[in-house]
């Protein structure tokens, strides 16, 4: 079973991808915040992130790059405002493994990460 973590500070949007995913038989662990994130990076080895740009605190961006810095093995995807993308640090964009602006289509984001494990 692929496990995939699921980063947002938005517990609609956390609770809504959890199911979403469980359904399609992953095992999802759930993270509010950045400090949250990488701690279950660390502890629970995800084959997959979803996380998403604006946090208070850490924010995505700081997230991926952490992520990439320690396990750049890890398919990253990325959610977040279309605005946020122009605005956010060239280098940091480019190493994630896709982008998805909201709202997004769920059924496009689960064949996005089905495809991402796949090629792994």
């Amino acid at each position: 079973m692929k496990k995939l973590l699921i980063v947002d500070d938005q517990a609609g949007i956390r609770l809504l991808l959890d199911e979403v995913f469980k359904k399609e038989g992953y095992e999802t662990v759930l993270a509010s915040n950045g400090k949250e994130a990488l701690l279950r990076v660390e502890n629970d080895h995800p084959d997959c992130i979803l996380l998403d740009m604006k946090m208070p605190g850490m924010n995505g961006s700081e997230v991926l790059q952490e992520v990439k810095n320690d396990r750049p093995d890890i398919p990253v995807v990325m959610m977040t405002a279309y605005d946020e993308i122009e605005s956010a640090n060239q280098k940091t964009t480019h190493q994630a493994d896709h982008y998805f602006t909201k709202p997004f289509d769920i059924h496009e984001v689960r064949q996005t990460i089905e495809q991402l494990l796949r090629e792994r």
